[in-house]
């Protein structure tokens, strides 16, 4: 997903779930920051590198691809964009290492999708942004892993975008950083063919490129983990249910219902507005923003600001108390959810995602730097 549904749709799922104007900003800005918060930017402002929600494309070039690299890039990919429906899933193939590799394939409703979402419960608006993030890149991120793996992320080029009147239109797809993709003509950006099985071109959805981003494009692949068989994704159907899922998982957050299940989606709750909405997922645009700030605005009667990175740096650079400013709490909330992932995976008997210790069970132990939050929780609950 890009901006235009974690930032402006989000605004909007917030609002209609009952959240103030400014909570819906706070809310909004820490789901669009997630795809912001490389160590890049964590270094800039002198942060934790392992509160990192995202990598950008010259620190993926620069990781070295042994066992601690690549666990290290399955713990930020998995935590929080491609996060696993199923830690536990069968498959016919008999290799466990295969076998770690599926388990770790993306999709909504699974088991972590409600951790995420109670792991924000009775926490600041930073926490429930992130959650959101989290669970709509669970429909749009569906059946690609967020570990660099040829066998389960690699795709044929046999891509057709299904039209609105049933024709089918072949889609092209070509490796130029930076350009734009040609919707019209069916001509999409992605990632080359490496026959190195970890190499970073292999990791989540490169090969199919924005393709999964786009709420209005249905089209059928041939995915690697399913034996390059026929499988149709179903954007707008899936990004409607993203979206009546977030209203009904902020509803939760917010007290307003006292339990969240996986499964439900609150489309009574958008009703009101559902030939609004579907107009909006199905217009065949590379970006919706407008349209969903269009929409924010009408809801609430109050302007959205444009997103900017830097909103709160001066903030979290020249506080004393640094947790509790905007980005404090986001960067506690990321270790948050980034440690209980890691914990899940490795629990299950999975070690992709690298070594870890229930710290509230056993005491500190893995990643040094997640004795932050060991702290931070320390401060909170004495």
């Amino acid at each position: 997903m890009q901006a235009d549904f974690h930032y402006y749709a989000t605004y909007c799922a917030a609002v209609i779930a009952g959240y103030s104007h400014e909570e819906a900003l706070e809310l909004c800005y820490s789901d669009q920051f997630v795809d912001c918060c490389t160590k890049t930017f964590l270094k800039s402002i002198s942060a934790t590198v392992h509160a990192a929600t995202s990598q950008s494309q010259a620190e993926l070039v620069d990781m070295r691809a042994d066992t601690v690299g690549l666990q290290d890039i399955t713990r930020i990919w998995s935590s929080f964009h491609f996060l696993p429906k199923d830690l536990y899933a069968k498959t016919p193939r008999a290799t466990k290492t295969y076998k770690n590799k599926y388990r770790l394939i993306c999709g909504p409703d699974g088991a972590l999708v409600k951790d995420t979402v109670e792991l924000a419960k009775s926490k600041n608006m930073q926490a429930i942004g992130l959650a959101m993030h989290v669970l709509a890149d669970t429909w749009a991120h569906m059946n690609f892993a967020g570990t660099p793996s040829l066998v389960i992320n690699n795709t044929s080029n046999d891509f057709y975008e299904i039209m609105f009147d049933g024709t089918l239109q072949k889609i092209s797809f070509r490796h130029s950083p930076g350009a734009e993709d040609d919707i019209e003509r069916a001509v999409y950006n992605s990632t080359v063919f490496n026959p190195s099985e970890t190499n970073i071109l292999n990791l989540g959805h490169g090969h199919a490129g924005h393709l999964p981003d786009y709420s209005f494009i249905r089209y059928k692949y041939l995915p690697a983990w399913g034996g390059y068989e026929e499988f149709l994704k179903d954007n707008p159907s899936d990004y409607r249910k993203a979206f009546c899922q977030m209203i009904y998982a902020m509803k939760y957050l917010k007290g307003t219902i006292s339990t969240f299940e996986t499964g439900i989606y609150d489309e009574e709750a958008i009703r009101p507005y559902e030939e609004r909405i579907n107009e909006i997922l199905t217009k065949r645009q590379s970006d919706a923003s407008e349209d969903w700030k269009r929409f924010g605005e009408e809801l609430s009667g109050k302007e959205i600001p444009d997103f900017d990175v830097m909103t709160y740096v001066e903030e979290y650079k020249n506080a004393e108390d640094k947790d509790g400013t905007f980005l404090g709490r986001f960067i506690l909330a990321a270790l948050s959810q980034k440690s209980m992932v890691t914990n899940k995976i490795f629990t299950s008997g999975n070690s992709l995602a690298g070594f870890s210790i229930d710290y509230k069970k056993k005491g500190f132990g893995g990643i040094k730097d997640y004795l932050m939050l060991v702290k931070a929780s320390a401060r909170n609950n004495p």
